[in-house]
């Protein structure tokens, strides 16, 4: 059945049941690297980072305040070839009881935007920590540091980030799923 708005949309589209692929748009293909037939059938959980990520959205489409039906966030999801990337995903389950039933959900590639950067775990540690608003010397009591050290921490963050000042790292890290 062939249906052009959906089929050429402007925006990668999905429509997925169990968190299956049914069916999905040219630009939902061109966005993780396949053809549409290969995208068919597969586990969302295939696209994700992590099994961890996966469980971890799972049990938020779960909680009470997502019974509305209507999910979005940003985050990192995993093209077929392995690559990473940040995208918007915005999503509406036909019954928010059910959230798994059936949905439909957009995926918009956010690559130019936001590169995905790597961070070490103790740099995750301090850049969370940093977005709560605790000094170096706060940081370095709740992880057993030397504040010195969270000052180092600091400054790689700021420099993967291309920031010249805390305030420009918390705003570039904020949202972000540390």
């Amino acid at each position: 059945m062939s249906d052009p708005a959906f089929d050429y949309a402007p925006v990668g589209l999905a429509l997925l049941e169990h968190r299956i692929i049914k069916r999905c748009n040219l630009q939902f293909a061109d966005t993780f690297g396949a053809t549409p037939a290969e995208l068919c059938e597969l586990p969302i959980a295939a696209l994700y980072p992590s099994v961890e990520d996966y469980q971890r959205i799972g049990e938020i489409l779960q909680m009470p305040e997502s019974q509305s039906g209507f999910y979005h966030d940003e985050r990192i999801m995993r093209r077929t070839s392995g690559a990473l990337f940040w995208c918007r995903v915005r999503g509406r389950s036909l019954d928010g009881a059910r959230p798994f039933q059936s949905g439909v959900w957009s995926f918009a590639d956010l690559s130019d935007e936001r590169p995905v950067v790597s961070l070490t775990q103790r740099e995750r540690e301090v850049a969370i920590l940093t977005c709560r608003g605790l000094s170096a010397k706060e940081i370095g009591l709740k992880l057993d540091l030397s504040y010195r050290t969270v000052e180092t921490h600091r400054a790689r963050l700021l420099d993967k980030f291309n920031a010249r000042k805390l305030p420009e790292l918390v705003a570039k890290l904020s949202g972000m799923p540390l």
